[in-house]
């Protein structure tokens, strides 16, 4: 079904655009005829501004939605604010309740995508094959430094075992790991590949690596912290894929400092919105935490890559233009999840 591309109601403002949402949302949108209007710059109270006559604004993970933004979002008559990704911690939910604003997200984009690159972040970390290429370019071909260990027999710690932490869980089996998992809800799939279900705090103390794959949420906030870090194994591996809240950079820094985290893998950083997505090559980046991970040779930092597939864009575009047709013409949609208000 094609919509008017003409009437109002049917113009989008996406905000934090790249290159490349332009070329996916305006490929897929051949088939749905809705307005587009692009921004580059991050949706927050300055460039609500920046909205004429649109009844939809598409946001991603670093835009400011808050009740200050909603209210003006409100007073220029956009019905729905839809999420082009998974989390909506940057969404004031309670607000687009009051002022009467549809929210819906991407639920599910490829869970393959993420968990691939946790998988990659540890492959490199551990084999150092980052390392390896630039040494080979320069010629130098010691392994000396190089070391690393099999994954096979390792037992790795998963929290939070969504569609994401249960790719990654069916991975790491492959590779012959103990897998343990924690989540508020158990999995009995999962149960039955071999995943065993633990408390939290047996995560910390048993694994080898641990994969954080959950939401950021008021409980789940810091969960990677001082008194977390002293629970687990000397030399443990850390990645994180998921939100760069859910680890405290300071408590990170200290681990590492101490040789207590032997390994760190971030495609996340709680401080993210003013690094990541951006061209800093020729500025001082000013944040110190950032530049004090980026110097320790044990530490991965990707500016949140994890999502960046082919497949997993074009399913964000499907999803979000499927998503915002139902709220329009049925004021519904049919998969809940991705419906949040």
């Amino acid at each position: 079904m094609s919509l008017n591309a003409t009437s109002n109601n049917t113009k989008i403002a996406f905000f934090s655009t790249q290159p490349y949402d332009k070329t996916f949302f305006n490929n897929y949108n051949e088939d749905f005829g809705f307005e587009l209007d692009f921004f580059e710059t991050q949706l927050n109270p300055q460039t609500v501004i920046l909205i004429e006559n649109a009844a939809i604004v598409c946001v991603f993970v670093n835009d400011i939605v808050n009740e200050a933004v909603i209210k003006q979002l409100a007073e220029k008559s956009v019905k729905i604010i839809a999420l082009r990704c998974a989390g909506f911690n940057n969404v004031d939910l309670q607000a687009a309740k009051k002022y009467n604003l549809k929210v819906c997200r991407v639920p599910a984009y490829s869970p393959q995508a993420v968990a691939e690159h946790a998988i990659a972040m540890i492959l490199t970390l551990n084999r150092k094959t980052h390392k390896a290429y630039n040494r080979v370019r320069e010629q130098n071909f010691s392994l000396n430094g190089l070391l690393g260990f099999d994954l096979f027999g390792k037992t790795i710690g998963i929290i939070g075992t969504g569609n994401i932490g249960k790719a990654f869980a069916k991975i790491a089996l492959g590779f012959g790991c103990k897998v343990l998992a924690y989540d508020i809800v158990t999995n009995d799939e999962m149960i039955k590949d071999g995943v065993k279900f633990v408390s939290l705090e047996e995560v910390f103390k048993q694994s080898d690596i641990i994969s954080l794959h959950c939401p950021l949420n008021e409980q789940t906030k810091h969960i990677i912290n001082k008194k977390s870090i002293d629970e687990m194994k000397d030399n443990v591996m850390i990645i994180n894929t998921s939100r760069g809240g859910l680890i405290e950079t300071a408590s990170v820094i200290e681990g590492l400092k101490e040789g207590k985290i032997g390994y760190l893998g971030i495609d996340v950083y709680e401080q993210e919105e003013k690094l990541f997505f951006r061209d800093l090559s020729a500025d001082i980046i000013q944040d110190d935490a950032i530049q004090r991970l980026m110097s320790f040779p044990n530490v991965l930092v990707t500016a949140h890559q994890a999502f960046f597939t082919n497949e997993a864009l074009t399913q964000i575009a499907l999803v979000t233009f499927n998503n915002i047709k139902d709220l329009l013409t049925k004021n519904d949609i049919e998969n809940k999840a991705a419906l949040l208000v």
